[in-house]
């Protein structure tokens, strides 16, 4: 009895182990420098930082107000993920009490990263016990996990907290950095393009002082859309047209859905990218506005949205808008309704400068054709992150990729062929061009493989079969 006792001790000590070191994320390197492109603006009571766990890749945004804001909240989607939202529907007399808005990728285990800003601002003695100095910070998250990345690595304190640390004024960073650091949009027509963040800012009223800037992370169900009603970014059916829009794609719904779809023609079969998606926004203003002006302007630029971001808070979507105000203008020379005209027009350019640059992949102009030997080297089995395993073998001359286990965009449980780009990069020629590098050890062994190489890649290590 003891002998079985002491078994049953040692192997729930053992999985407790291994579990801890399974989401272990204490060796992971923090990234709160910017990278890539940004919009500069002139205003120092707002605060932006960003962190990312590049492992992932995934990370977060924080919006800090130095004096504090007046925020509501407008939320659309039919799959939110907030915290802190319930008291900013409220309307307090009191004008101002929100220290900061963050932005994060994980999922609701992102949400983690929100109350960690809560806790910097105590830690930091900006904020304390007393209950009418409680720090108070609401925020959203976005879906990022699934096939996009097999790996379960999240946003969590420590990277909120060094976010926090390096927050900048002035400057906001777009695309793939932040929060939307592996946002992806379009995936209801099939596009599945790469998005991120985006920012846009204008000074408008009669001394040129009033302030509204705009900031969203794209993850949307729906397409980016211009406002000529093309397609921003979108890997396109085979069979589109040049000029096919978002306009066509939705007057012949469901067929539209059909990857194989011609402009001119439908038919039956349909379906959709299986894809959990979230848009989350802020305008923020200096202009001092009172509680309900501040909720129709949520409302109204929410609203507005719908024509950027083409179909709009579906049931696949957590839309959630934050508006904010840091009351230091009084401007009366725009009525509601047109500064909010102009808030929605500010944030259309917010979204479209969310779409990331991305160079088109361009196929070798003549095949390649490798040795039966340097193939072989490749064959076998490869891990990604906790919950995906594919296999790679060689038939006929080909190297066939095929998923074991878990999701990978791009990828199937049936065999998929990759054409030679050089002797240890491939990819496949589908609608998504999926790419693959072998990576090798000193000796020339080959030990991993990266998918997608670049801005969004995936790394996996070779495992015994």
């Amino acid at each position: 009895m003891r002998t079985v006792m002491s078994l049953v001790v040692n192997s729930v000590l053992s999985i407790s182990l291994v579990a801890t070191a399974y989401a272990d994320q204490s060796e992971l390197i923090i990234n709160t420098e910017i990278r890539g492109p940004v919009l500069s603006f002139d205003w120092p009571e707002l605060e932006i930082g960003v962190g990312s766990y590049e492992a992932g890749p995934t990370g977060l945004t924080i919006f800090r107000f130095r004096n504090q804001a007046s925020v509501v909240v407008d939320v659309r989607g039919g799959s939110p993920g907030t915290t802190n939202t319930d008291v900013l529907r409220l309307g307090y007399d009191r004008p101002a009490f929100t220290d900061a808005i963050v932005f994060s990728g994980g999922a609701l285990y992102g949400e983690e990263t929100i109350t960690a800003v809560a806790t910097a601002l105590k830690d930091d003695r900006i904020r304390s016990g007393r209950w009418d100095n409680i720090a108070f910070v609401p925020g959203a998250v976005i879906f990022d996990f699934g096939e996009r990345r097999p790996n379960e690595i999240y946003p969590d304190k420590r990277l909120a907290q060094a976010a926090w640390r390096a927050l900048r004024t002035g400057v906001f960073p777009l695309g793939a950095q932040g929060a939307g650091r592996m946002a992806m949009q379009g995936g209801f027509f099939g596009c599945d393009a790469h998005s991120g963040q985006g920012g846009a800012f204008r000074q408008i009223g009669w001394s040129g002082k009033t302030k509204i800037a705009a900031f969203v992370v794209v993850n949307a169900w729906g397409a980016v859309t211009d406002r000529t009603g093309q397609l921003v970014r979108c890997d396109r059916g085979r069979s589109w047209t040049t000029s096919t829009n978002v306009s066509d794609l939705l007057r012949n719904l469901p067929d539209s859905l059909d990857e194989y779809w011609k402009p001119t023609e439908a038919k039956e079969k349909s379906g959709a990218a299986t894809t959990k998606n979230t848009t989350i926004s802020l305008v923020v203003t200096n202009r001092k506005m009172s509680f309900w002006e501040l909720q129709r302007m949520a409302t109204q630029v929410h609203t507005s949205m719908g024509r950027a971001i083409q179909p709009f808070a579906t049931d696949n979507d957590g839309d959630t808008l934050f508006a904010a105000s840091t009351q230091e203008i009084e401007d009366k020379s725009l009525d509601s309704a047109t500064f909010g005209a102009i808030a929605a027009e500010t944030m259309w350019d917010a979204i479209l400068a969310s779409v990331p640059d991305e160079p088109q992949f361009v196929p070798p102009s003549t095949p390649i054709v490798l040795d039966p030997d340097t193939l072989a080297r490749y064959a076998g089995m490869y891990a990604f992150g906790q919950t995906a395993t594919l296999r790679v073998r060689i038939e006929n001359g080909e190297l066939l990729v095929q998923l074991k286990e878990g999701d990978v965009h791009g990828l199937s449980y049936n065999p998929t062929v990759f054409i030679p780009k050089s002797e240890s990069e491939f990819y496949v020629d589908k609608r998504h061009p999926t790419r693959i590098a072998f990576t090798s050890d000193a000796s020339g062994k080959v030990i991993g493989m990266t998918i997608n190489p670049g801005l969004w890649e995936l790394t996996g290590s070779r495992v015994p079969e």
